[in-house]
């Protein structure tokens, strides 16, 4: 698995992060989908898990956000719930999609991650962005750049270089 990103350009960097922030994000429960908004709280979830103090969404599909064959995707699903598994997180089906979709991605809702843990899997699985967020506080969107010098500051995201 990729650990170290590949050199994006700011104006990739950019468009990107907007896109991330624009897509739809879903948690599965007996079969319904349900909302994760960037820039706020998931009262349903934590209604649901009420001793989770933080929770992770991350995807292993199409790392660095290059399109990639589904059965490669499929493959690292696999490998990262092993993971997930491995280091003993619960996590529940997650999904990703843009709103007109042009692009979808299973992945994770992970309870009781910490952010540091969220990164590591993220660098570990090629993730360019990855949601995270503790009880009670709005969804965050950690992405592993420096905030391009045109993106709006009060956005909801953690810049992580």
């Amino acid at each position: 698995m990729p650990t170290q990103p590949p050199a994006v350009p700011e104006a990739e960097v950019q468009r990107l992060a907007t896109a991330y922030l624009e897509a739809d994000y879903r948690w599965a429960r007996d079969g319904d989908w349900h909302d994760i908004h960037i820039g706020l709280p998931v009262p349903g979830l934590e209604l649901l898990h009420p001793r989770v103090r933080s929770f992770g969404l991350l995807s292993a599909w199409n790392p660095y956000s290059k399109p990639r064959e589904e059965s490669a995707n499929r493959r690292a699903d696999v490998a990262l719930e092993t993971e997930l598994a491995t280091r003993d997180l619960k996590h529940i089906p997650a999904f990703s999609s843009a709103a007109n979709r042009s692009w979808r991605e299973p992945g994770w809702v992970i309870f009781d991650i910490t952010a540091a843990e969220l990164d590591h899997l993220r660098r570990e699985f090629g993730q360019l962005g990855a949601l995270w967020w503790q009880r009670g506080s709005a969804v965050r969107l950690r992405m592993q750049s420096t905030r391009p010098s045109r993106f709006h500051r009060d956005a909801p995201v953690d810049w992580l270089e």
